[in-house]
């Protein structure tokens, strides 16, 4: 079993940046894929970015790229996202997520989440 904690979200305006962090406990963090996913009221949970174990390779959504930055320091058990230019559509409730693979594979790897953490964007 694995305990996740989310920290960092609040309220920035539009065009601010926030970063989340994560830290992970209970199980091997360094040999899993990390990701963060994020749910909007009203919408379904989707899939923001991910990082593999050792953090050479890393995926994003399409809304996100060039704007947000996933990584991970291993010996602090500890996955980042850092949010540049933030947009009033990208408040929602960010989640951090464990996977079961080592690599990145598609959303469904994930199977361990933290209790997620509000970020708010004001236009």
């Amino acid at each position: 079993q694995v305990q996740l904690g989310e920290s960092g979200g609040g309220l920035v305006q539009a065009g601010g940046s926030l970063r989340l962090s994560c830290e992970a406990s209970g199980r091997t963090f360094s040999t899993h894929a990390m990701g963060w996913f994020r749910q909007a009221p009203g919408k379904e949970r989707e899939f923001v970015a991910a990082i593999d174990w050792n953090g050479i390779n890393t995926y994003y959504r399409d809304s996100v790229k060039g704007r947000f930055t996933i990584s991970r320091d291993n010996a602090k058990n500890t996955v980042y996202l850092q949010m540049n230019s933030l947009k009033p559509e990208d408040t929602a409730v960010y989640y951090c997520a464990f996977s079961s693979r080592s690599y990145y594979f598609g959303p469904g790897d994930f199977g361990s989440w933290g209790q997620g953490i509000q970020v708010t964007v004001s236009s």
